[in-house]
């Protein structure tokens, strides 16, 4: 009988993270995913992760890998951003909800969470507003103050997400939430005063402060922000 090495006894109770694409009404949809080794079906509520205006589904790579180790998750590119096709211009908030939603109804999924950023997290909060039977808990982590478009290729990828967002009545969208929200404090401009702001608006948030890790979280420190996001959805 063959033996079996510690390496692969690792990678069996490891995630399995792999991209692929998934139809929607504009094309094709770029998707970072990561399954737990048993297929994620028993496991927990599946998570969806939407980036900010600058990037794409690669900034949760770190998050994806620890994340996916007791639930299924999801990081498209979303339209027009990575590898993703874009929306038709101008493109508006309710254009990629659609897309979001087309993903959704392909995968048959009855029940998600969503952890948004930056732009995503306007993005998340809409998804939450628009389906509030389907998901089920909100985590937003740096809602943008203004336009994150940036300058150059960046800025050409993201332009049109961040000027969907750039206007995004958060006084009166988030006072429609049903969901149980957790608000991500970080180091980044609309971080912890922005935090704070929104938690007049939402005083049934829970808070987690990461604002000692960096200004982008994401890359610089996954493993705490999946622990605290991870917290929030098993709670």
């Amino acid at each position: 009988m063959p033996r079996t090495s510690s390496t692969d006894r690792r990678l069996e109770t490891e995630p399995r993270v792999r991209r692929g694409y998934f139809e929607c009404r504009y094309g094709q949809l770029h998707m970072h995913n990561a399954i737990p080794p048993g297929g994620g079906f028993e496991e927990g509520t599946p998570l969806l992760c939407l980036h900010g205006a600058r990037g794409s589904g690669r900034a949760f790579t770190g998050f994806l890998a620890l994340t996916g180790r007791d639930r299924s998750v999801y990081a498209p590119d979303l339209p027009g951003c990575g590898e993703s096709d874009p929306p038709p211009p101008p493109a508006t908030l309710a254009d990629y909800i659609a897309a979001l939603g087309d993903f959704l109804d392909s995968m048959r999924l009855r029940q998600v969470d969503v952890f948004g950023h930056g732009a995503g997290a306007v993005l998340a909060a809409e998804l939450a507003l628009a389906r509030p039977g389907q998901v089920r808990r909100l985590a937003l982590m740096a809602l943008p103050a203004g336009s994150e478009a940036g300058s150059g290729p960046a800025r050409e990828a993201g332009e049109a997400l961040a000027a969907a967002a750039a206007d995004y009545p958060l006084r009166e969208r988030l006072r429609r939430l049903t969901q149980s929200v957790l608000l991500v404090r970080s180091q980044e401009p609309s971080g912890p005063d922005a935090a704070a702001r929104l938690r007049d608006l939402v005083p049934a948030a829970r808070v987690a402060d990461l604002a000692d890790s960096g200004a982008d979280p994401l890359a610089a420190a996954p493993a705490r922000v999946a622990e605290a996001v991870g917290a929030f959805l098993r709670g």
